[in-house]
């Protein structure tokens, strides 16, 4: 009875989280957060997301709802009896640099992703940050036809071999110019990039903050600059917003060098909304002429 309803086009693993973020521009607590909940929402505009994640009995069941009321399906969101996992950070004028002050990984401690049968005939597959590990148990579950993946510089460090054999299962790697850096010790984005092409995806995205984002595929770079905002007031989430919408373009467009230059501004589009207001708060209230508006504004700017 399910099959209509739950099919999902994409399947997001990650984290569902309450964040509190301090920025000079406001704060929250116990705001919604997590890379699968920024990601989840931005492919939303695109697709039929699914999450598969862990949050703790406190979980705010207001946000569950808002999940469904965007189409997307919670049906892999288990709820244990711990906490939530919670993050607390600050950012002060470089708005590309977070600081933490607080890590409690409380439910997600113990999170062994389980793709739901619904999920797993799925042909898209975003990995966002979690212990390459187990990005390595959830390939191991389905047999989706593209991939993204999504790592941070504490895994580079503590986990680099599993590491490099979910980049070898990745079309698309994305990480940002310091992990980029760190990964194969040089200070050379185009260098870098070139190696982890090498180990088998066909796209890799160096993300640089309200720098922009670099695009390498075989034998060709693509090179967006960041929107130039005026009103930047919480970044938290910009990198999951870019990968969702990226893979929720991808879901429908097919995957060729136009369609991935074309998911890289749609990315980019969704991110730069998602930045002008703390937690999910800009992306609730914007709909895909917004999305589209700015996306010809990005074309209108790398013209010449």
């Amino acid at each position: 009875f399910c099959h209509h309803i739950c099919m999902v086009d994409i399947v997001i693993v990650g984290s569902v989280a309450l964040d509190s973020v301090k920025t000079p521009f406001g704060a929250v607590s116990d705001a919604l957060g997590g890379a699968a909940s920024y990601s989840a929402f931005a492919a939303s505009f695109f697709s039929k997301p699914g999450i598969v994640g862990i949050v703790g009995s406190d979980f705010p069941r207001e946000h569950l709802e808002l999940f469904r009321s965007r189409n997307i399906s919670t049906a892999g969101i288990k709820i244990s009896n711990g906490k939530t996992f919670r993050w607390s950070g600050y950012y002060e004028y470089d708005m590309n640099q977070a600081h933490t002050t607080d890590t409690q990984l409380n439910a997600f401690e113990n999170f062994s992703p389980s793709i739901p049968e619904d999920y797993k005939s799925a042909k898209n597959l975003f990995l966002a940050n979690i212990d390459p590990s187990l990005q390595l148990s959830v390939l191991e579950q389905m047999t989706p036809s593209l991939v993204v993946a999504d790592t941070m510089n504490y895994w580079i460090e503590k986990k680099k071999e599993q590491l490099l054999e979910v980049i070898k299962k990745s079309n698309v790697f994305l990480l940002n110019d310091s992990e980029a850096r760190e990964l194969f010790k040089t200070t050379n984005l185009i260098s870098a990039g070139r190696k982890i092409l090498a180990l088998g995806p066909g796209a890799v995205i160096i993300k640089k903050g309200e720098h922009g984002a670099l695009l390498l595929t075989d034998g060709k770079i693509f090179s967006l600059p960041g929107y130039p905002l005026e009103n930047v007031r919480d970044p938290t989430g910009a990198g999951d917003s870019f990968a969702g919408a990226f893979i929720g373009y991808l879901s429908k467009s097919g995957f060729d060098e136009n369609s991935v230059r074309k998911a890289v501004v749609y990315g980019s589009a969704v991110a730069s909304f998602n930045v002008e207001d703390f937690s999910l708060n800009r992306l609730k209230k914007i709909a895909m002429n917004d999305i589209e508006a700015r996306y010809k504004e990005f074309e209108a700017m790398v013209k010449f």
